[in-house]
């Protein structure tokens, strides 16, 4: 049981040793992008009235997702890199797993989502208001954030009813299901793959796939190239962060462990922890022109008072 023991200890970036400050400033500039950017959209989202749309809603959700993702585990990283190593509370280990669980697994569920609301949207315009209601959209994001609550939950109690093998250290820079899982003598691996790999990677990512093999369909009918360059561009910015994310998590989660470098774990940990909520906020805000008029309108409003 895991009663056995009290303490988790996260070690450090070994191979990093000659950069360390360097990598701790490039962390510190990347998490004060991260809330920044995130903070931005949410609050153009609220005083903007031109972006009172579906997606823009589930953009901003989206946001609270990488908020609450990098707020969770960079604070530790950088302990973790200026002191070596961090020691957490079994309870705090887990605390910080769910969060990035909950975050991680609500992020899979909103892009499935916004990929459905982007082939309303192209695919079938006229339906589009009549589905796509606030009511469908609130709805929908409270499910979403229920069942990452649900999942990372489910996650907690199997593991506090395992055996525990030790040693306390985990090799990784925050408490993630599969390090947690190495401490445990008990193989969880299969229940593992079947309740995040399927439900909340495959099957999103399917729904996504599908609604991008129907908009490209749709996209290519279209006579003219402004229509299809028109058509194209709203949903491009989604498509980006789709492929970024996905490809990163589906590598760590779905393909095979063995002959994968600790270093290359470590690297793509990163890149859908702390990298992809820094692009997010930045590819739909550079490339939307919404989110462009409202931001001047925003900074006008602010200076004029």
């Amino acid at each position: 049981m895991t009663n056995n023991i009290t303490s988790i200890i996260l070690l450090k970036f070994s191979y990093l040793q000659n950069f360390t400050f360097l990598f701790f400033h490039l962390m510190v500039i990347i998490y004060c992008g991260v809330i920044s950017g995130n903070l931005l959209i949410m609050v153009l989202y609220v005083v903007s009235k031109s972006l009172r749309s579906p997606m823009y809603f589930f953009i901003t959700q989206l946001s609270l997702c990488d908020l609450l993702v990098t707020t969770d585990i960079v604070p530790v990283l950088l302990h973790t890199v200026l002191a070596g190593r961090t020691t957490m509370t079994l309870a705090g280990c887990f605390i910080q797993f769910s969060i990035f669980a909950t975050s991680e697994s609500s992020e899979c569920l909103l892009l499935s989502v916004m990929s459905y609301d982007r082939y309303l949207a192209i695919c079938n315009p006229l339906r589009y208001h009549s589905v796509m209601t606030h009511r469908f959209c609130v709805t929908s994001a409270i499910i979403i954030w229920l069942i990452g609550f649900t999942v990372a939950l489910i996650d907690v109690l199997i593991i506090c009813n395992l055996h525990f093998c030790g040693p306390h250290v985990i090799d990784h820079f925050y408490c993630d299901l599969e390090p947690i899982l190495q401490l445990f003598c008990s193989d969880f691996s299969i229940i593992h793959k079947l309740l995040i790999g399927l439900l909340l990677i495959i099957l999103p990512f399917i729904t996504i796939v599908i609604s991008y093999v129907y908009i490209a369909i749709t996209i290519l009918k279209i006579p003219s190239n402004t229509g299809r360059h028109k058509a194209f561009s709203t949903c491009s910015s989604h498509l980006i962060v789709v492929s970024i994310f996905y490809g990163t998590l589906i590598i760590v989660y779905m393909f095979p462990k063995e002959g994968r470098s600790l270093i290359l774990s470590k690297v793509l940990s990163l890149m859908y922890t702390v990298l992809t909520p820094l692009l997010n906020p930045i590819i739909y805000t550079l490339r939307n022109k919404d989110f462009k008029e409202a931001f001047h309108k925003f900074k006008a409003d602010v200076l004029s008072e």
